[in-house]
């Protein structure tokens, strides 16, 4: 009987490998069921016998008090984050830097629950969650449930590995017609249901909700042996774990960028859901190399999938003020995560987005955000109105001083015209700090308006003047002899920015920081700027009618000179210290492209000198686009470019046209 029972064991174990892992059975689902039941009974005859690699512990019934806190000997660091080509580009040049030529392991990112599994002579023996990377929680009575993961491996290793638990889609459409039939809540998405079972004390629940699992990590490679990622899931792979068949090891950044774009394609057909690509360097020396942040390894990141939208309600519409006086209607919503952070405010722009979008207040909108941009708004459910939502009204006073607004003909915006506006002075002087701006380490939002209300900076001169109260600054909460150092070293720093950082910095309307450039390179000095006239500036390309009054109508003004002149006096730089844009008819006024690994040049070096030559460059492919630049490898902007009959140059002839100039 005892040798039936291991046969048993044997056989079963076999066909859920086949069927779970390797996704091909060799038995019918009646005969799995008939040697089942069978185990089932010799084990309820014979409670001694049961071994804990027994198929039958997959099927739960072990209820615990609460959750173990456990630690992980080995770290388990979460990944950074990047959203666009650009981005993985600035990854890939960050590791050349260093000396390598990386070959990378590309998977899917899988939208569920990060787990660790731990085995001792290849018998499962703990499952933990990520927890907060070095703590985190004993989930083995749940882990066990799951009929992807091993209970004993086909070696008896000891070892840790790390993957990925998840709820497949299917599964999930099932749940919720069960529960729906019992008039039970609906689960929301996979990843929430995943989560939510895994950290149920009945392990009988998380059974019912047949879970999944996918290994991606084995934390001490060189510990069996190896010497790259790819042979370590491999390794694990033959060991019995289930790895995900869609990973693939790619030569350079350009494959990387072409497995993300056929997998976007391919995400909706997926059984699972995916957020994003995980790229890896995959030999293990270069890891290593490379090593961590306190937060990241530096030989991996996270590519998020752009453009996510979710269904929230809008609770109320609000007014701010901005540093220019702007008057911005902001959607306060219900909080809801969208692409990974939780959103509870989104801006509506002006009156008449809110009009043409028809939005009330009550109404059940969609929101997106695409990386890191900031969420937006797309459209209401209409037919999710009930009747009792409230029309928009614009304001017709400022919010916060009460000064009646003002629009100017042409416009769609509203400002308040008070230049003492409080809102409209703090904006301001968060504005000039910021790191685009004047980029000063140590005095953010939060920090800035606490130093407005002790009275510390109620200007921008004084945040040059900030070391008189230096003996105040440690005497406030959260500041010590270290932060108040070097929060006023970052101060002093700023004094020796370029022209163009002060130029933005100052606030002047419509002039954002390319235009500032633009206006810091050609004048070249703040006493030039200052004394341009209409028809000068308007003769630049870029700048327009519009800026050019703005910038005109700033420097007429006698308290902005004043405040110039402050500066100069703490001894600012005001020149500009970049190449200078000389005009030139193959790049001025054009809009480039950069794609594939250039040689030659970095991406950085390559646009500031299509800069100097009053050329733009952008991130993406369209009509508008003048030049494509391609390097080696191009991928599908090259192919965007030539079906749009855009204008195409190798590395070399850019490199030839920048040599004869």
């Amino acid at each position: 009987m005892k040798e039936r029972m291991n046969e048993l064991i044997d056989i079963i174990n076999q066909a859920d490998y086949e069927y779970h892992t390797l996704d091909n059975p060799s038995i019918t689902d009646q005969e799995y069921d008939k040697y089942l039941r069978e185990l089932f009974e010799i084990e309820e005859a014979h409670p001694d016998w049961v071994r804990e690699d027994s198929p039958t512990q997959h099927a739960g019934g072990k209820i615990i008090d609460s959750f173990v806190k456990v630690s992980h000997k080995i770290p388990m660091m979460s990944l950074s984050d990047v959203f666009s080509e650009s981005e993985l580009i600035a990854f890939d040049e960050r590791i050349k830097k260093e000396g390598i030529t990386p070959e990378y392991m590309c998977e899917l990112k899988i939208d569920g629950l990060s787990v660790s599994l731990l085995y001792e002579k290849g018998n499962l023996v703990r499952g933990a969650t990520r927890g907060d990377g070095t703590t985190g929680e004993d989930i083995t009575h749940n882990v066990k449930t799951i009929k992807a993961i091993p209970l004993k491996l086909k070696e008896p290793v000891d070892i840790e590995v790390r993957g990925e638990i998840f709820m497949n889609k299917k599964t999930l459409e099932e749940l919720n017609e069960k529960r729906k039939e019992k008039g039970e809540p609906l689960l929301q998405n996979c990843r929430n249901a995943a989560a939510g079972s895994i950290r149920q004390l009945d392990s009988k629940v998380a059974a019912s909700r047949k879970l999944d699992n996918f290994i991606y990590h084995l934390p001490d490679p060189e510990d069996y042996g190896l010497t790259t990622h790819a042979e370590a899931i491999e390794y694990m792979r033959k060991l019995g774990f289930k790895i995900n068949p869609n990973n693939r090891l790619v030569k350079n950044i350009n494959e990387v960028l072409e497995f993300i774009e056929e997998k976007g394609r391919l995400r909706k057909d997926l059984a699972y859901d995916i957020d994003g690509v995980v790229i890896k360097v995959n030999s293990i020396s270069d890891q290593k190399k490379l090593g961590y942040t306190a937060k990241y390894p530096k030989w991996a990141t996270a590519y998020k999938f752009p453009a996510e939208e979710v269904l929230t309600k809008l609770k109320d519409i609000i007014f701010t003020v901005g540093r220019t006086g702007q008057i911005t209607p902001n959607a306060v919503l219900e909080p809801v995560i969208v692409a990974g952070s939780t959103i509870s405010r989104a801006t509506l722009h002006n009156e008449d987005y809110v009009k043409e979008k028809d939005l009330k207040i009550g109404d059940i909108v969609s929101i997106r955000k695409a990386g890191d941009v900031i969420p937006e708004v797309v459209e209401r459910k209409i037919e999710r109105r009930k009747g009792t939502e409230k029309d928009f009204v614009m304001i017709t006073e400022c919010p916060m001083c009460r000064t009646k607004l003002v629009k100017k003909e042409g416009q769609v915006d509203y400002f308040c015209p008070n230049d003492k506006c409080p809102a409209r002075h703090v904006e301001s002087l968060i504005h000039f700090a910021s790191r685009d701006a004047m980029n000063i380490d140590g005095l953010g939002e939060n920090i800035m308006e606490d130093f407005y209300n002790f009275k510390f900076i109620t200007s921008i001169p004084d945040i040059y003047n900030l070391n008189k109260h230096s003996q105040d600054l440690k005497r406030l909460e959260g500041y010590g002899e270290k932060s108040v150092s070097n929060l006023l070293e970052a101060i002093e720093k700023s004094k020796e920015n370029s022209l163009e950082k002060l130029v933005f910095a100052l606030g002047i309307p419509h002039v954002g920081a390319k235009t500032a450039k633009i206006l810091a390179s050609k004048f070249e000095t703040m006493e030039n700027l200052e004394n341009s006239t209409l028809e000068e500036l308007v003769n630049i390309p870029d700048v327009g009618k519009i800026i050019a009054e703005s910038v005109v109508n700033y420097f007429n003004n006698t308290e902005n000179r004043q405040v110039i002149e402050k500066l100069k006096e703490f001894n600012l730089n005001m020149n500009y210290l970049g190449q200078k844009v000389v005009e030139d008819e193959s790049f001025t006024g054009k809009t480039f492209v950069l794609t594939g690994s250039l040689e030659i040049f970095t991406r950085d070096e390559a646009k500031e000198k299509i800069e100097s030559l009053g050329g733009k460059t952008v991130d993406s492919v369209s009509k508008k686009t003048s030049v494509v630049i391609v390097g080696a490898n191009p991928g599908s902007k090259y192919t965007k470019a030539r079906d749009l009959g855009i204008e195409i140059w190798t590395e070399e002839e850019f490199k030839d046209k920048l040599e004869s100039k």
